[in-house]
């Protein structure tokens, strides 16, 4: 192949686009919640999570400075799990045992590609040149159509930045790779195939490209950083396997993707069972890609807390990402290529489709596959999602006294915040000719199941009654003009509280509309 291919056959990319990245702070941590004396919670879990982290490219991919809050303290983090406080512990006691750090093996792949080179690019920029197609494409067929193939529920692939802030630098740049009519057996073929059929299968090659693409990305971030001895030895056991969790699973499942597909092509040069290829490793993909996205949470804690906090740790990374391996990009590009590539992958299946209708009816099992593919995206975002809310949990529980009142448990399977507030209770007294109404803030939480009311003291919040939602709990508007009450007033029925009996309780919202959120909220079944 020669050095000087470029992309023939792909389409053009747009001129430099000065796409910002979006800031978002995440104060989700103990200190924020504290600081508050309230609870940060998102609707929209891993919708929130990972937005922040993928509209980003995961903690800045291009080395853009970006202000960025921890998830979670190291004390919220410590406390995710009984398990995992005593596996820290023992990682511990062994670390402290430990006075160098052994050098890991080096990760060999067991197959190698017969038909891509070493030339072919860092996924990092094989992903960020898709992009920049991608919104080349959609300046032609419009942008509501470019948004709804990257999105699935809670999950959005990463924009792009400055094209001229990912490329390598120049003398380090990639070669470009073959397409599917550049191999030698496809020669003699191309004249009695179809223009569409030819795009068929270049879609499909495509997807072998772009996997061994990604492969060569993840041996360099598990050789370059996580068998690392020097980076290591400024890490605990805790946190050396957060950073990198099960990458190396990650990395033999596209290996043996990538060999299947190669297999399938090396077997018959026109493609079509790339889509069974696909269903074939559905478990594999499951079974890795779900606990390392979902960990990809407490690796933005662990790298953030440790770039601040820890130098020794900055200036052995900054070395590392010096490595020519690495082609100028970062340990945090690194670690995100697993959740850019399950949800791109979506997109080259999509794309399958799209150039096989009306071309070859017998590709197989394409539409399973695109399904399979969402249902683990969509696994990714219900378990960050109930991560999300199991450390908003743990949080808050630590801010609540119950007191005098009958405690429960807040941490429990399933409960996560709806919404959360002050208003003002208004308790009416005096007597028969004078009618005395005093005012105090309380606090609501309402959770999926259960209503808590709280007055603020100091930091904390102190429980005054708490009720099961929805069944115990109803909202309703009250005539406050007859009764001579602020007008953005509301009526609370408990007829069930913490004693097990009924009250009402009038609270008076700050605006009109947030009197009918309430009510709205309070009322749902």
């Amino acid at each position: 192949m020669e050095d000087g291919r470029i992309w023939a056959d792909r389409d053009g990319v747009t001129e430099a686009l000065d796409a910002r990245l979006d800031e978002h702070s995440l104060k989700t941590n103990v200190e924020d919640c504290e600081a508050s004396g309230g609870l940060c919670y998102a609707s929209e879990g891993l919708a929130e999570a990972l937005r922040s982290v993928a509209s980003s490219q995961l903690w800045n991919v291009m080395g853009f400075s970006l202000p960025l809050s921890s998830l979670f303290s190291s004390e919220s983090f410590r406390r995710k799990s009984s398990d995992m406080l005593c596996e820290e512990n023992e990682m511990k006691r062994e670390d402290a045992m430990e006075v160098n750090a052994e050098q890991e093996e080096s990760y060999v792949a067991n197959f190698e590609s017969e038909y891509i080179n070493s030339s072919v690019p860092l996924y990092q920029e094989y992903w960020m040149s898709s992009v920049k197609k991608d919104l080349h494409r959609a300046q032609h067929t419009g942008l509501s159509e470019l948004v709804t193939s990257m999105r699935l529920p809670g999950l959005k692939t990463p924009p792009p930045l400055s094209p001229t802030s990912v490329l390598s630098p120049p003398g380090l740049q990639a070669k470009p790779y073959a397409l599917w009519q550049e191999l030698p057996q496809v020669k003699g073929l191309l004249n009695s195939l179809s223009a569409q059929e030819i795009q068929l299968q270049e879609a499909m090659f495509e997807l072998i490209v772009s996997e061994a693409s990604y492969q060569k990305s993840l041996v360099v971030a598990l050789n370059v950083f996580q068998c690392s001895a020097e980076l290591k030895q400024t890490l605990s056991r805790v946190q050396h396997h957060v950073l990198f969790s099960n990458l190396k699973d990650v990395c033999r499942v596209s290996e043996r993707i990538l060999q299947d597909l190669e297999s399938h092509l090396r077997q018959d040069v026109v493609m079509s069972r790339v889509g069974d290829i696909v269903l074939k490793h559905q478990q594999d993909f499951q079974q890795v890609y779900v606990p390392y996205i979902t960990n990809m949470m407490y690796q933005e804690a662990v790298i953030t807390q440790l770039l601040q906090g820890n130098r020794k740790f900055a200036l052995i990374l900054k070395k590392l990402e010096k490595d020519p391996q690495c082609q100028r990009q970062t340990l945090k590009s690194f670690l995100i290529l697993p959740f850019q590539r399950i949800t791109r992958m979506t997109l080259l299946l999509e794309n399958i489709l799209k150039r096989a209708k009306g071309v070859c009816p017998n590709v197989s099992n394409l539409t399973e596959a695109i399904e399979a593919v969402r249902k683990i995206v969509e696994e990714c975002d219900r378990s960050v999602q109930q991560m999300k809310r199991t450390e908003l949990l743990v949080c808050l529980d630590k801010l609540v006294d119950f007191g005098n009142v009958k405690s429960i448990p807040l941490i429990t399977r399933g409960r996560h915040l709806i919404q959360e507030g002050t208003l003002k209770q208004l308790i009416i007294g005096g007597n028969h000719k004078v009618s005395v109404v005093s005012r105090r803030d309380v606090y609501i939480h309402l959770f999926n199941d259960l209503l808590l009311l709280s007055v603020r003291s100091g930091n904390r919040f102190v429980v005054q009654d708490h009720a099961l939602f929805p069944d115990n709990v109803h909202a309703e508007e009250i005539k406050t003009t007859i009764l001579g009450l602020p007008p953005d007033s509301l009526l609370l029925h408990l007829t069930k509280n913490h004693n097990r009996s009924s009250t009402a309780l009038i609270f008076a919202a700050r605006t009109r509309l947030e009197k009918e959120t309430w009510i709205k909220v309070l009322s749902s079944k």
